[in-house]
């Protein structure tokens, strides 16, 4: 592999050779000790110095890949701490993503364009990523666009946790008729004549939304691990370089984990994933978990792949839904069961996360924590979190801080935002969730995107959205005092997600004797105006030495991919997140840039003239729109 060369580092005959030499970057390493660098040297997955040219010069071998970073910013690795990276995987190349599309009038041309190349039997799903509050025209596509767009192949459209729109081809591949039944907690909308006209709805549950969505093809054999990958290299794009998968509904073990495991033994992870198992039936979840409990033990595997425990639901009755278009669930009596999971999870030495959006719910769930704790059983040295919390109450905090919890946050009121401030208003929303209470109060919180059937798998635009209070519809949903700076944001997506897994001695930040994970950002995170945040991307991504995404002046230096399959995927035209240009200086600040930049040229003209290399007086300014 060849690498930029670099003038002043001279390959030396050494024992302790780097593989990867990172230099001439604004290094923000994370670690108090040494904040600050310009260099970092990687040897066996492994960081071995941290500091200036100097410092890594006797680093340098003859085989030491040695790459410029340009002046460029670099971080370490985003951890994402709550993605369902596995399920997303085995999905990625079937779908038509929105994440990023400014207009519908795009998105609908979009899904026209790829309904014209999807074979017959397939389906065209745009799932996840996106908010109507995020286009121009501030809408939903209705069901008769979908039907112009695509007449004869099935499209079904996912829209947060609230709805989905299909056009006729997908009601009919579905099944859905007039005599379907509404399953419980969801609607088929139906017209005058009673037939449904493809609009489903959550109400409050997401389901229904699922469910359908699972009718549809989907990938098998090689095709499921090259759709990993590609997906694996797309969270690379963005500087990710570790992820904690929060299980979800429709994902089986030990079924749905054989494409990552295989992965993993070929070496062909590019990101780190530490994953957690999740009770699929209802009334079985005991039974699962049990079985669970004597086939693996949670860290069991290696710093790319390994169990952190189970979650995000222990058993469904517990589990609140988080659809702020409709009000909140009143669950049923579930402690009880709840109990019984929680219980054998502490006897076995099982951690967990869980999820809860409501303070309602919490409140039940850590009276039941309160309750195994008086009897010593609670948390037993066992590692637990709750998740989402956008209406966790102070007093519930304390509770969680008393039991030894943690928190794990994510940026779903990016794109719900304007739904809970139309619910609950802009007062609860100003603290949905509290983050800087959970923080005051000592709580490892860690920050996540929820991608991808809601957000957008984009971790800039969570930090965007931590930083400042903003929906992707540009609302201010949070004020200055539920807000955070760019180095806690930044330490809630490194340092916070590695705590969570207990890895936090190996990696999170820069330092020597941690994994050798990094990213190169395409602006400087911490002096681009807050606008632009959300545009970051990587130029340059590093995992335990390996560079596993390269763009720019860098393309080349990553791993070759196999090519998208099947070649009619959406991914293998459209790609991934659909960037677009950041909002820039605004217009004073650009003026006032551009006088500078005159002036100094003015400047140069004159310097030149004294040396007799341009004439003495400036050029006349000739343009011919303007001559007579």
């Amino acid at each position: 592999m060849s690498t930029m060369p670099v003038g002043g580092l001279v390959p030396r005959a050494t024992d302790n050779a780097a593989d990867l030499v990172v230099r001439n970057a604004k290094i923000h390493t994370g670690d108090p000790v040494r904040p600050q660098a310009e260099a970092i040297a990687i040897r066996d997955g492994v960081i071995s110095v941290v500091g200036d040219d100097n410092d890594v010069a006797s680093h340098v071998g003859p085989d030491t890949k040695v790459v410029d970073a340009c002046g460029r910013r670099m971080v370490p690795g985003l951890n994402d701490a709550h993605l369902h990276v596995i399920r997303g995987g085995l999905n990625y190349v079937l779908e038509l993503r929105w994440d990023g599309v400014p207009t519908l009038r795009q998105g609908l041309a979009m899904l026209r364009e790829q309904a014209a190349r999807t074979p017959k039997g397939q389906w065209v799903r745009v799932v996840g990523g996106w908010s109507a509050e995020q286009f121009a025209e501030r809408r939903l596509p209705t069901v008769s666009e979908l039907n112009a767009a695509a007449p004869d192949t099935p499209v079904f459209v996912l829209h947060l946790y609230h709805s989905a729109v299909l056009n006729r081809a997908a009601l009919k591949a579905a099944g859905f008729t007039r005599d379907t039944p509404d399953p419980k907690g969801g609607q088929i909308v139906r017209g005058r004549d009673g037939e449904p006209t493809g609009m489903l709805l959550a109400a409050p549950s997401a389901l229904i939304l699922y469910s359908t969505l699972a009718k549809a093809p989907v990938l098998e054999g090689e095709d499921k691990k090259t759709s990993t990958r590609h997906f694996l290299r797309e969270l690379n794009r963005f500087g990710l370089t570790s992820a904690i998968d929060a299980a979800g509904g429709f994902q089986n073990f030990p079924d749905n984990y054989s494409t990552v495991t295989e992965l993993a033994k070929a070496g062909q992870l590019s990101l780190r994933i530490a994953y957690h198992l999740f009770p699929q039936t209802a009334g079985q979840e005991i039974d699962d978990l049990t079985r669970w409990i004597e086939m693996a033990r949670p860290e069991d595997g290696d710093e790319w792949l390994r169990l952190n425990g189970a979650g995000e639901n222990l058993t469904w009755a517990a589990a609140d839904f988080e659809n702020f278009a409709e009000p909140r669930p009143h669950l049923a009596d579930y402690e009880a069961e709840f109990e019984k999971a929680v219980r054998l999870l502490m006897e076995n030495g099982w951690g967990f996360r869980l999820h809860a959006t409501y303070d309602e719910t919490i409140r039940r769930d850590l009276a039941v924590f309160e309750k195994l704790a008086a009897e010593g059983l609670f948390p037993a040295g066992n590692r637990w979190l709750f998740d989402h919390a956008e209406t966790v109450s102070a007093d519930s905090l304390d509770r969680i801080a008393a039991l030894g919890g943690a928190m794990s946050v994510q940026n779903r009121l990016s794109f719900q935002g304007e739904a809970f401030v139309r619910r609950y208003g802009p007062g609860a929303a100003a603290d949905a969730p509290p983050i800087r209470a959970m923080l005051e109060r000592g709580l490892t919180v860690g920050a996540g995107t929820d991608a991808t059937r809601v957000s957008t798998y984009n971790p800039w635009v969570a930090l965007h959205w931590l930083i400042t209070g903003r929906t992707v519809g540009d609302l201010v949903v949070r004020p200055p005092h539920n807000r955070v700076d760019r180095r806690t944001a930044l330490a809630m997506f490194t340092e916070a997600g590695a705590a969570l897994t207990g890895e936090e001695g190996i990696k999170g930040v820069l330092r020597p004797g941690f994994l050798g994970d990094l990213a190169v950002l395409s602006e400087d995170y911490f002096t681009v105006p807050e606008p632009d945040i959300a545009h970051i991307e990587a130029l340059l991504t590093v995992v335990g030495g390996r560079i596993v995404y390269a763009a720019g002046q860098y393309e080349g230096l990553d791993e070759e991919l196999p090519p998208v399959s099947p070649h009619w995927s959406p991914v293998a035209h459209f790609g991934g997140y659909q960037a677009t240009p950041g909002t820039g200086l605004s217009g004073a600040r650009q003026a006032e840039l551009l006088g500078q930049a005159v002036t100094e040229s003015e400047q140069h003209r004159q310097w030149r003239a004294r040396r007799g290399l341009a004439p003495e007086a400036a050029s006349t300014f000739f343009d011919p729109c303007f001559s007579l």
